[in-house]
């Protein structure tokens, strides 16, 4: 049975094969040892914290099967976008340009540099087996994170945002950072993403431009790569759009996809999931799938399953309480799938 639980730094060679996996733009699951190793030991740290309100903490995920421990995806969410530093992105505005005396006015789409999405919670570090894409396992690893949220909310802000991949091509080049971030970091858009992840996004604001960017004087390929979802990251813009998340005005720095938001009132999995006590019991006729979570911190679990409510419990089988790590009469959280 595959279920979630938080990341041991045991899991480290399995994360490592994972992030080998991933695309280029996830930096925060980056295909390299120390800033993995680092992820996982400051999310056994949050889990382990007396928390009271959201701050640096960030509590990183795995997807394992139970017959044999391999791990078959990975979420993270961060308390705070920006706890140490700023979180820039490009806001998308409109300027008008007008002339009284010649009777013309334009509207001209602009890019601005801002930090305006520090102090929301961050939706990170999404990863699934490409066996599993389409199954209820890709929905349970990353919409666990929201019900984490949901079961623990003084340890996050009142907004989530998701950054989205945004395109380049198979060879990896991406026409947005081509036509911006090349001329203020002389690398290419990999090398630029590694020295994120590494380090920290404190270099954007020391380099990229200050003044706004006129999209009309970018090339067309640029302009067009604005607001696109790279296709490796479709799995992850889809389920978030399902949550209610929406695209807002901001893009990323670098490729230009789309920054989902959202207020945890707007957020399916957050707001009509529902407290229920757990009832050893086989899933009846009219079962439908579940994700589930029990009301633990640093035992935290969570699974898909076939079950239905009963007068204020939910009815689980032997082997779902055993891998929820709870018995029968414990509280869990459950949304349907």
């Amino acid at each position: 049975m595959l279920y979630v639980r938080p990341a041991r730094l045991s899991d480290l060679p399995e994360v490592k094969r994972l992030a080998a996996g991933s695309l280029v733009g996830v930096t925060s699951l980056p295909d390299d040892g120390e800033p993995l190793a680092k992820k996982i030991a400051d999310s056994e740290a949050a889990f382990a914290a007396e928390v009271g309100f959201a701050g640096e903490e960030s509590y990183f995920f795995v997807l394992e099967d139970s017959t044999n421990q391999r791990l078959f995806g990975c979420s993270a969410i961060v308390a705070t976008a920006g706890a140490g530093e700023p979180f820039y992105n490009f806001r998308n505005e409109t300027f008008v340009h007008a002339s009284r005396a010649l009777s013309i006015s334009n509207r001209i789409h602009v890019l601005s540099l801002c930090h305006d999405l520090s102090g929301s919670s961050l939706l990170a570090s999404f990863y699934i087996d490409p066996s599993l894409a389409q199954t209820a396992q890709a929905e349970l690893i990353s919409r666990v994170r929201l019900l984490f949220a949901a079961s623990f909310p003084e340890r996050f802000a009142d907004t989530l945002v998701a950054e989205i991949v945004g395109f380049s091509d198979e060879q990896g080049r991406s026409p947005f950072w081509e036509a911006v971030g090349r001329h203020f970091f002389d690398t290419s858009y990999a090398e630029a993403e590694r020295l994120c992840a590494r380090q920290n996004r404190t270099f954007l604001a020391e380099l990229m431009p200050h003044y706004p960017l006129y999209v009309p004087l970018l090339p067309d390929e640029a302009q067009a790569a604005i607001g696109e979802v790279h296709p490796g990251a479709q799995l992850s813009f889809d389920i978030l759009s399902r949550e209610g998340f929406e695209t807002e005005r901001y893009i990323d720095p670098f490729t230009a996809g789309p920054c989902l938001l959202a207020r945890t009132t707007a957020i399916r999995s957050m707001a009509q999931s529902q407290r229920f006590l757990a009832k050893n019991s086989a899933a009846p006729a009219a079962a439908k799938p579940y994700l589930v979570c029990n009301g633990k911190l640093r035992d935290f679990r969570a699974l898909c399953v076939e079950t239905a409510p009963e007068a204020g419990a939910l009815l689980l089988p032997p082997q779902a309480l055993q891998m929820l790590a709870i018995n029968e009469g414990d509280p869990l959280r459950a949304v349907e799938l």
